[in-house]
């Protein structure tokens, strides 16, 4: 039977725990205040999402847009997850109809989960070989969660060995007052530095006195600890 909107949330109910979810609110921060504030979750495992994503690949794009736009949490991560499979699977004409979907939904994809199990399989992926300048846009946002997915995106260049948009970024945004890009940058850092230690460490030398605690310490976290205690000590 085709896979629709309807019977694409009652399976993923199947799976759902009141007590789980009670735990993801606090997890996740959605206290007033808090910037997952409002969210709400059915309490489902990652690993159920997944499940569930497998069996709704014949899912419509447009019910797919629908689940984007739901209000629990886990129904926008499963489109997410449907996206990133249609895309790695898609005709060009797809991939770019959900490139233009994700970039047109980021107000839903607003949380730090959200966003990365999705950017750097969609917009990293998709800005391979194509112009970048759309990350330069994002990362100067006033939504925390746009700046998240131009840093996380870059993920698929490390991979490919291409860090100049991630040096580029984290030079632009490390400044930046919240937490959690404190962290996407760091995580980024760190991960192009196993690709380029030097160049990681050209950056930490320009930066590292007045980069946030907490991005130093994710960028420097495979250094020698005679390195990592030298930019700490900065």
């Amino acid at each position: 039977m085709k896979a629709s909107l309807r019977s694409a949330r009652k399976r993923l109910r199947e799976f759902a725990d009141r007590e789980r979810a009670k735990f993801s609110l606090r997890f996740f921060k959605t206290a007033p205040g808090q910037y997952g504030a409002g969210d709400r979750f059915l309490g489902i495992r990652v690993p159920d999402v997944r499940r569930v994503a497998r069996e709704l690949r014949s899912l419509t794009l447009d019910d797919v847009r629908a689940l984007l736009a739901s209000k629990w949490h886990e129904e926008r991560l499963l489109a997410l997850v449907i996206l990133v499979q249609r895309y790695a699977r898609g005709a060009d004409s797809e991939r770019q109809t959900i490139y233009e979907m994700y970039l047109a939904s980021t107000d839903r994809i607003n949380n730090w989960d959200l966003v990365d199990v999705s950017a750097p399989q969609i917009v990293g992926a998709h800005l391979v070989e194509r112009e970048r300048n759309v990350l330069y846009q994002l990362s100067r946002s006033n939504d925390v969660w746009q700046r998240r997915i131009a840093v996380i995106a870059t993920q698929r260049f490390i991979r490919a060995g291409e860090l100049d948009d991630t040096f580029a970024l984290a030079a632009l945004l490390v400044d930046d007052k919240h937490d959690l890009i404190h962290k996407a940058v760091g995580w980024m850092l760190r991960e192009a530095g196993k690709r380029d230690r030097a160049r990681l460490e050209e950056f930490l030398d320009e930066f590292a006195r007045c980069m946030p605690r907490t991005m130093l310490r994710y960028a420097i976290e495979r250094l020698p600890n005679p390195l990592r205690q030298k930019y700490l000590a900065a």
